[in-house]
């Protein structure tokens, strides 16, 4: 809530009233987190970590289909803070969707409940800290969403589900990184890298024979990285809120801010087994390894600690191409396509809503290869020199954050703030400059974004508020001819992709979810210096099926500082 010392009574009254803007009928789960400073080792030597509940890395978040998640978080840093919910989706409520334009940061000494929901979605996702840098210290944590009881999920349950929070680190805190980048440098290369907040000897326990989900999510900053287990096949059965074919795997590359979930069977004899993760496309290789420990284990696995890929990117470009979506028979001749009102006829295999999904009765489905683009947007990055500092541009633009959120600019219609237009449907020509970049977009649109890379290192996109299918990814140019290879059948839908050095990604979406929108590099450095956006999904509707209010209990900051929510 907004403040530690309104009255018990209002602060009941603000939430109740708030939480009506929820689903009823849905299960509520209430969390209360405190964030605080503290000693950590991760690589052996103090740091000043970002704890949540005295914990490095923050709670495990454990959710249902449809449920309510209020977050009661309390701020004892002595900076402002703000958290974000990578994955989920906020559906028409961009307010809550905690990043610098949307939503206003705790104030140091003082409190704040999110209301989400985790609305018609399934898989696996991560919290993370997103303002000044901290993700370097902490404050991160993983979210699973299960599916709601009754619902058919593709593969028998597993004897247990455990995250994997894998990533990259620096041995530097977090307020010195901040001001290597502030003065324009770059960070240089990390010192280590970490599974579940250690840098080796986490240990995940197994009885022979059973079978294990592992939820693996790259939390890291700056390196795409490589897993895989000793002595072991994984079966990949979920990517970020999408079931998958079940292709098997010895070793997977997951890039900044993606998630996958494999099943491992416990098949081997009975010894402890190196999970291995290392970086992919550096010049220095650096690993870390956690431990598969059987319960009749006899000791350390004979054999050497499996090599992975290093630079191959073909390798990595292939086995991104293998992973597809699980698919179902067509169930009728014509389906609607319910958010966006377009009718299809059913030519092809269609993403099942009806099996391994959320909803048990959907409203209908459709097939994304079948529905008409509208817009074509085409980003490309690049990294620039401004004002004698490293910074980095989308289609020329590097984004710098106003002195109030966008979204609640927009909401109270407060002139100056940010321009809509201030970044291109296409890459243009010239030096890159600083601006404020929001995208205009409209409500129910079906579009067509094409990422092109056209540097050395591989990047990864992400888009809140949304899923969206990956239709094609290639080496070099996109051109409109790039189309005919797209993949139309069975794209895998996912809110975090890889654009590999030199090449292009592209993707659908349908504009289904009304607010402002954060689209952004996974590279927080390139985030933090420039590589993102707003894209604003408008409607003219003021209806509450479109968009909910603002929350009763919003904060307000900046040029929205002293105006008023909502009544009571």
């Amino acid at each position: 809530m907004a403040g530690g010392n309104a009255g018990a009574a209002a602060r009941l009254l603000v939430l109740l009233g708030a939480l009506l803007l929820v689903a009823g009928d849905d299960p509520y789960r209430f969390f209360t987190w405190t964030v605080t400073y503290g000693d950590i080792y991760p690589l052996g030597v103090k740091q000043k970590g970002i704890l949540i509940n005295n914990q490095f890395p923050g709670p495990q978040i454990e959710a249902v289909t449809n449920d309510n998640l209020i977050f009661n978080v309390f701020n004892n840093l002595t900076e402002p803070f703000l958290l974000s919910w990578s994955g989920l989706q906020q559906r028409r409520n961009s307010f809550e969707d905690g990043v610098a334009g949307t939503t206003c940061p705790i104030p140091p000494g003082r409190n704040f409940t999110y209301i989400l929901q985790a609305k018609d979605q399934i898989g696996t996702y991560y919290y993370f800290p997103s303002l000044a840098f901290h993700k370097a210290a902490g404050g991160f944590g993983g979210i699973r969403v299960l599916s709601r009881p009754m619902i058919p999920v593709p593969f028998p349950p597993p004897a247990a589900d455990y995250t994997v929070l894998i990533g990259d680190w620096y041995k530097a805190n977090h307020t010195d990184l901040k001001y290597v980048l502030d003065s324009g440098k770059a960070l240089g290369f990390p010192d280590g890298l970490l599974i579940n907040g250690r840098s080796n000897g986490y240990t995940f326990t197994v009885q022979p024979g059973k079978t294990y989900r592992f939820r693996i999510t790259n939390v890291g900053l700056a390196t795409s990285l490589n897993i895989r287990f000793q002595g072991h096949t994984m079966k990949l059965v979920e990517v970020e809120g999408s079931h998958t074919m079940q292709s098997t795997y010895s070793s997977l590359d997951v890039h900044l801010g993606q998630s996958y979930s494999v099943l491992v069977t416990a098949d081997q004899p009975g010894f402890d087994y190196a999970i291995v993760v290392s970086t992919r496309f550096t010049s220095k290789i650096i690993s870390s390894t956690a431990v598969l420990h059987y319960t009749n284990s006899a000791g350390k696995a004979p054999g050497p600690l499996p090599g992975g890929p290093t630079t191959q990117i073909d390798w990595s470009l292939n086995q991104a191409r293998s992973i597809r979506k699980v698919q179902a028979n067509c169930f009728s001749d014509h389906d609607m396509y319910g958010s966006l009102g377009v009718v299809s006829t059913c030519l092809q295999t269609r993403w099942n809503l009806t099996a391994s999904g959320p909803r048990p009765n959907p409203q209908g489905s459709y097939h994304y290869g079948l529905v008409p683009v509208q817009r074509t947007i085409r980003l490309a990055n690049s990294a620039a020199i401004i004002n004698g500092k490293q910074r980095y541009a989308v289609n020329g633009v590097s984004y710098v954050n106003p002195d109030t959120p966008l979204k609640l600019a927009d909401y109270y219609k407060i002139p100056g703030v940010f321009n809509v237009g201030t970044i291109s449907d296409n890459p243009r020509s010239g030096g890159a400059y600083l601006q404020t970049s929001v995208m205009g977009a409209n409500y129910r649109d079906y579009i067509e974004i094409v990422f092109q890379n056209d540097e050395n290192e591989v990047q990864s996109w992400h888009i809140d508020g949304y899923a969206f299918w990956v239709v094609g990814m290639d080496g070099g140019k996109w051109s409109p001819a790039s189309r005919q290879g797209y993949n139309l059948r069975d794209g895998v839908s996912r809110y975090t992709v890889q654009v590999y050095p030199n090449a292009w990604t592209a993707i659908y979406m349908p504009l289904d979810n009304v607010g402002m929108w954060n689209v952004r590099s996974e590279n927080w450095a390139r985030q933090y210096l420039g590589q993102q956006f707003y894209l604003r999904v408008w409607t003219p509707s003021t209806s509450w099926r479109d968009e909910f209010p603002i929350p009763k209990n919003a904060l307000l900051c900046g040029r929205a500082a002293g105006r008023r929510t909502r009544p009571l």
